[in-house]
């Protein structure tokens, strides 16, 4: 059940972000990383603007929706001043137009053909759009992503674009149950964001790894994520 706000506060979403952020300070420490080295994005889908903006006083610096037309839906009654929105979901190519210019990056660019249209849409607007690549590690089917083999040829031909910066990886991997499941499935997606950055492509950035979400954040963090998106540890369970 939701908790309702004590004023403008939402008591249960402040205690969260302690939480995870502590926990994530904690694995860093682990890891023989520095905090500073992890970014908390707050995934937002199905969450109230007032909950969102709760969790921005609250200190999140970083949001992410995976629906389009939800988050055109809510962006102007989120605070996003001094906030950073990404958009982590499949984008459309017949959506590219709608949220290109009202994000700051695009996590999910899995086709030469997404990638162009975001350019595309990008020098329309005279700006260039920050964007990850979206690889399925796990080859799985009802997963988005391009595969391994084919990542490289992707990069390549997408940073011929100008309206786009190539900024990192993103991936969702499979649901595992162990520890050491999670961890060997970010490990090979770490050696993979490694490899394409020693080979040093034009337009490919490569600072940015984003892998790790309220189950497995952890485990992805021991394993070199330096972006974890994390929905129910802060906002709770959808509804």
């Amino acid at each position: 059940m939701m908790e309702k706000p004590s004023g403008n506060r939402y008591p249960d979403i402040e205690e969260n972000l302690k939480i995870v952020r502590h926990s994530i300070a904690e694995t860093c420490v682990k890891a023989g990383r520095e905090p500073g080295d992890v970014t908390l994005l707050g995934v937002t889908k199905t969450v109230q603007p007032d909950r969102i903006n709760a969790a921005i006083r609250a200190g999140l610096e970083v949001i992410g929706e995976n629906r389009v037309q939800e988050y055109l839906s809510k962006r102007e009654m989120i605070n996003l001043d001094n906030v950073r929105a990404h958009l982590i979901g499949h984008l459309q190519t017949n959506k590219v137009s709608k949220i290109v210019g009202k994000v700051d990056m695009i996590e999910s660019i899995d086709s030469v053909k997404v990638a162009k249209a975001v350019s595309d849409a990008s020098l329309k607007r005279g700006i260039v759009t920050d964007v990850l690549v979206q690889v399925n590690i796990g080859r799985e089917d009802t997963k988005h992503g391009v595969m391994a083999e084919e990542l490289e040829q992707l990069l390549r031909a997408a940073a011929c674009f100008k309206g786009i910066k190539i900024r990192g990886l993103m991936a969702i991997p499979p649901i595992y149950d162990t520890e050491r499941e999670k961890r060997a499935v970010f490990s090979d997606m770490c050696k993979l964001f490694i490899d394409i950055k020693g080979k040093n492509i034009d337009n490919v950035a490569m600072d940015i790894l984003s892998m790790g979400m309220s189950a497995d954040y952890r485990e992805a963090i021991m394993e070199g994520s330096t972006l974890v998106r994390i929905g129910s540890a802060i906002f709770g369970s959808r509804s």
